[in-house]
């Protein structure tokens, strides 16, 4: 049976529409579940971002204090961008994923719709396809007539003629209900399609919108964070380092230490100049003693050549 040219354009027209929304319903599927993935794991990083946090915490307890410090205010600005990550958090499960859950429904209800137009062109084309029918029992060549009689053959045509007028108008009230649903159909498709062009405009707009604001937030508290630590006093904390290596106790012994040692080599010092100056002052005394006793011995040796001589005179 050959459908006419405005029931090939009814059906090419459903098939445009069934096309548009499985592909919404795919693709907006496909979407929610990646978006509501990307809110998970800026979840878990949010938790382990907390978890170190904490452990920052701890340790900073353990350094210098310009360190310790500088660590201290590094943590708190860390946590305080993941409070900033928790905002986002919700703010994309409530602006971004919910609204793309929610067209599954939608969804659903332009099916049904889609449904109740594609049931009215089908009784359309039965009805149709009934008249065709009758038209085709029609008995029109003579060889029936002749057979059947004229009485029988009016009988017959007058019954298929009342059955063929209730059908033609069966057949009119289903075109009737088929273009409505049509027309009926063409309004919803429009409608939703501009609502999902303007709802995609949203939730993305949305999306750009609690990201930008989580950025520009979490940019002021890391430069913040980068400040505090990049200006820790590192000399000040070498100088607490040292300290500890060197208690005040121990620095004083070792003061005490070097002062004795000082003292000891002042004196050995002193000491050692005295000798030198003392021993300059005896030289010249032992020098003029020396002299003197070898002139005392001299006198002796003369004394006794002239003792000797003197017997050798009187031998004489």
């Amino acid at each position: 049976m050959s459908r006419t040219p405005d029931a090939r354009a009814r059906d090419s027209q459903t098939r445009q529409i069934q096309e548009n929304i499985t592909n919404t319903e795919k693709h907006f599927g496909e979407m929610c579940q990646l978006f509501a993935a990307y809110v998970r794991k800026t979840a878990r990083l949010r938790d382990k971002a907390d978890l170190l946090v904490r452990e920052i915490s701890i340790y900073a307890e353990t350094e210098t204090p310009n360190l310790q410090r500088g660590m201290k205010q590094f943590a708190d600005n860390l946590a305080k961008v993941q409070d900033y990550r928790q905002a986002e958090v919700e703010r994309l499960e409530a602006k971004v994923v919910e609204p793309l859950k929610s067209y599954g429904s939608v969804v659903k209800l332009k099916r049904e719709d889609l449904k109740t137009s594609q049931s009215a062109r089908n009784r359309e084309s039965k009805q149709m396809q009934q008249l065709e029918r009758m038209r085709q029992r029609n008995p029109s060549d003579r060889q029936i007539i002749s057979q059947v009689g004229v009485c029988l053959l009016i009988l017959r045509t007058l019954e298929l003629w009342c059955c063929m007028v209730a059908a033609e108008s069966d057949l009119q009230r289903a075109t009737m209900d088929a273009t409505r649903t049509t027309r009926q159909l063409e309004e919803t498709i429009d409608a939703f399609e501009k609502q999902k062009i303007q709802d995609i405009k949203k939730i993305f707009g949305e999306f750009l919108t609690v990201e930008m604001s989580f950025h520009a937030k979490a940019l002021e508290a890391y430069t913040t964070a980068y400040q505090s630590i990049h200006n820790v006093d590192e000399e000040g904390d070498l100088e607490v380092f040292r300290s500890l290596l060197h208690p005040p106790d121990y620095q004083s012994r070792l003061e005490i230490v070097r002062a004795n040692s000082k003292t000891s080599l002042n004196l050995t010092a002193s000491t050692l100049s005295k000798t030198g100056t003392l021993q300059q002052s005896l030289t010249p005394s032992r020098q003029r003693r020396e002299e003197e006793e070898e002139g005392d011995d001299e006198d002796v040796d003369d004394e006794e050549e002239d003792d000797d001589l003197e017997e050798v005179t009187d031998d004489e």
